[in-house]
């Protein structure tokens, strides 16, 4: 039974990945976690993909009282100023990012709340006019290269400022997280503060100045994260939501 008949809806970027299939089966187990934690914590959850386009996701979104944004392809360089033909691209799915992108913006409007994951936070930082690093390299702390897709994710700190939500939903101002990407916030976007950042001075968190959306670069949901780091984050919008959270019988 959902928080007071609250709804949370976990957004792809597409549901389907064919043409990768051990991809695509390790997409389902991320994102099957969060909707297990989501729902373990009261939400009713509903799963969206984003490439039917913007005027469908915002439809389906229309009612939500919350959103998570997770993970994926690659932010088509068109939306942030960038070329093609860089190192590593993945094949982009521009449907998909101009309806998350359009999502994200009137999440921030309407102050609904929102966490992005990887893609998710990426996508935050382009809704507001913000750029990416497009490759990272390949000696690199974010991501294990030349690894079979369940071993993809690397093991590293983040420092998380001390007067952020994040720091406050973690308890703690460093983390251990689970990373597995190739691009990184560059310029950041209009009205966002950076909360995080790796060793390597890398963004790994973002906040809203005034709405109640976070993002967070790594893979809370990944099962070798550390315990109750997912649902410490997912509790976010439960609180932005000021409803309370479901609680074991």
């Amino acid at each position: 039974m959902g928080i007071q008949g609250r709804s949370l809806a976990v957004v792809e970027a597409t549901r389907f990945r064919g043409h990768d299939p051990e991809y695509h089966g390790y997409v389902q187990l991320l994102v099957g976690a969060v909707i297990a934690e989501a729902e373990s914590q009261g939400w009713t959850v509903s799963r969206l993909a984003a490439d039917d386009g913007v005027d469908a996701l915002l439809t389906r979104t229309e009612t939500a009282d919350a959103i998570v944004v997770m993970g994926g392809e690659d932010i088509a360089p068109r939306f942030y100023g960038g070329g093609t033909g860089y190192e590593g691209e993945s094949r982009h799915l521009e449907t998909a990012d101009a309806a998350q992108l359009a999502l994200v913006r009137r999440a921030v409007e309407r102050e609904t709340p929102l966490l992005g994951i990887c893609r998710g936070l990426q996508i935050l930082n382009v809704a507001f006019g913000g750029s990416l690093v497009q490759h990272l390299g390949e000696e690199t702390a974010h991501r294990n290269h030349g690894v079979p897709i369940h071993e993809i994710m690397a093991s590293h700190p983040v420092e998380v400022e001390a007067d952020s939500r994040t720091a406050e939903l973690l308890g703690s101002t460093r983390v251990d997280v689970q990373s597995a990407h190739h691009q990184a916030v560059d310029a950041v976007g209009s009205g966002l503060r950076v909360t995080g950042r790796a060793a390597d001075g890398h963004v790994e968190a973002l906040e809203h100045e005034t709405a109640p959306v976070i993002a967070v670069q790594w893979h809370p949901e990944d099962p070798g994260a550390p315990v109750g780091q997912l649902a410490a984050l997912l509790g976010h919008l439960s609180i932005a939501a000021r409803i309370p959270q479901a609680t074991a019988a």
